[in-house]
């Protein structure tokens, strides 16, 4: 999934307050699950 994506995934789940796996797969923005391991590997590298 392009990084762009993710992150409109990432900022739909904490704006809407759903859990990460309730994250609409027509909205195009990956799984919920992507996105939770690329915002926990973002923020491990300090990004």
């Amino acid at each position: 999934m392009p990084d762009r994506d993710v992150l409109c995934g990432i900022l739909y789940v904490l704006q809407a307050g759903i859990q990460w796996e309730y994250l609409p797969q027509e909205v195009g923005f990956g799984s919920g699950m992507t996105c939770w391991r690329r915002l926990r590997d973002w923020n491990e590298a300090g990004v």
